[in-house]
């Protein structure tokens, strides 16, 4: 293993200054998730690449951890939706352990976003519009791979997806398959980071507003309260 004092070790000794903006309360929506759409919007006119990818973290029926990108296909009043084979691995942590966390990441702006909260599944008219709103090649696709699990070869996964091809050769329409759909996570935290020199970071976190009753106890939220991090 390189020593971390070996100036040739580019884990170790490379960086860069952040410098391309800033972000303070006052420039921010008073909802997390317009201010996330804002943010896809300028990643889009910048010309990033996949500007809805998205790294998605869930968690074992053991505790640990699994983390990977999918990409957004959603952004409602109140949630976040993509989706996928639910027999895949993060689809049967999420049945198991049904909690994610999230982090957008666009490097030209210096920019990430996380969010964490409850997931729950997508319904099936949702489900089925998205599907059918695919290209019918990935339609194909979604019913010859069982997400996540082992195969021999190359050749069988090939074989299963000429078997898939032959049965639907007729069909006009490429029905969902049962067990693919889409999640729906719904943020109770979300953070705002943008680069700054010399790591002066700033990061903005969406926390929700509690409501109190006449006893003073918390009885709901209302909205979003937004309060400043350290770097």
């Amino acid at each position: 293993m390189a020593s971390l004092s070996d100036p040739g070790d580019v884990v170790a000794h490379s960086r860069r200054d952040y410098s391309v903006g800033s972000l303070d309360i006052g420039d921010i929506a008073a909802d997390p998730l317009r201010q996330l759409e804002r943010w896809i919007s300028d990643a889009v006119e910048a010309g990033v690449d996949e500007p809805n990818a998205m790294t998605l973290a869930t968690v074992d029926a053991d505790g640990q951890p699994d983390a990977r990108v999918v990409l957004l296909r959603g952004i409602g009043e109140r949630e976040l939706v993509w989706f996928t084979d639910r027999r895949s691995a993060k689809g049967t942590q999420l049945a198991t352990v049904p909690f994610a966390a999230i982090v957008f990441h666009w490097q030209p702006l210096e920019r990430q976003v996380r969010l964490r909260g409850a997931v729950t599944m997508l319904d099936d008219a949702a489900s089925d519009a998205y599907f059918s709103s695919r290209p019918r090649g990935s339609q194909l696709s979604a019913w010859a791979s069982h997400q996540s699990q082992s195969i021999a070869s190359r050749a069988d996964y090939d074989a299963q997806v000429d078997m898939v091809e032959a049965r639907f050769a007729d069909a006009d329409v490429v029905p969902r398959p049962p067990d693919w759909g889409g999640f729906v996570l719904v943020p109770d935290v979300v953070e705002f980071w943008q680069g700054r020199r010399s790591r002066r970071h700033d990061r903005l976190r969406y926390v929700p507003s509690a409501v109190a009753g006449p006893d003073g106890v918390v009885v709901g939220t209302d909205g979003w309260a937004v309060e400043r991090l350290q770097p």
